[in-house]
């Protein structure tokens, strides 16, 4: 997906996973056994986060350990990864890099991680059931602006080359900060000027809880406030097959 080119064994029998929404996908493919390293961020499933070796977090890895596994591809992320870790891994292993701000790109990754794992199938499954239940999802009746944070202290929103803002779409509402880019840091001054219909507060990667949701009401007396579960908007992967479900009620709730 970066234009770069890379050699496999096929299929790989050896797979590290840098990238948590990606490892789920693994999962849902049926790698078990191929599938021999994870981030410590990767909490989906259970079962691998408990069994997996966990080789590091997603900015920050340990090479000797992922060295040690000896792996014939590792899969990475543009935006969840640094170019230094690409970099270095690359130099010794596989590394297929995935790149993503749409819909689309995430049923493409899906397909494509299938192709290099054998497991084409299985990954073209998923990804068309991805695609009839957002085609499925009727949009909301009333185009809601939307603030959406995912940290405090600065206080940072979406841009509209993200994939959350394109998933907001999605739903049919409109990001108040589309004009910018990336993850911007946002004053509350700024906040109170966009006048926002709605404010969402992920769960991740700030843990945000009820106690922040006064803190923003006082910036924005008459928004509504809500705590949304940040994998819904942002994991790319197989997860994918239940956000359309949640947007629906979140829908439902705001009409």
């Amino acid at each position: 997906m970066m234009g770069r080119e890379m050699e496999i064994n096929f299929p790989p029998k050896r797979i590290v996973s840098l990238v948590p929404s990606q490892t789920e996908l693994l999962y849902d493919l049926g790698l078990d056994e191929e599938v021999v390293g994870i981030t410590k961020f990767c909490l989906h499933p259970e079962s691998w986060f408990r069994s997996k070796k966990r080789i590091g977090g997603t900015k920050q890895v340990h090479y000797e350990e992922i060295a040690a596994l000896q792996p014939d591809l590792i899969l990475a992320n543009k935006e969840e990864n640094t170019q230094e870790i690409v970099d270095k891994l690359s130099a010794q292993f596989p590394v297929w890099v995935s790149n993503i701000t749409s819909l689309q790109e995430s049923l493409e990754m899906i397909t494509e991680v299938g192709k290099i794992t054998g497991t084409e199938e299985k990954a073209i499954a998923i990804a068309n059931e991805i695609r009839g239940k957002f085609d499925a999802l009727a949009k909301a009746s009333r185009p809601l602006r939307v603030a959406y944070f995912i940290w405090r202290n600065p206080w940072m929103s979406v841009g509209a080359d993200t994939f959350i803002s394109h998933m907001i779409a999605e739903i049919g509402w409109g990001n108040v900060f589309a004009d910018k880019v990336r993850y911007p840091e946002i004053s509350l001054e700024e906040l109170a000027h966009a006048n926002p219909d709605l404010v969402l507060l992920s769960s991740e990667p700030y843990p945000f809880k009820e106690k922040h949701i006064a803190e923003i009401q006082s910036v924005v007396p008459n928004a509504k406030i809500l705590l949304v579960d940040g994998e819904m908007f942002s994991w790319y992967g197989s997860r994918l097959k239940y956000a359309p479900a949640y947007f629906k009620q979140l829908t439902a709730d705001r009409q």
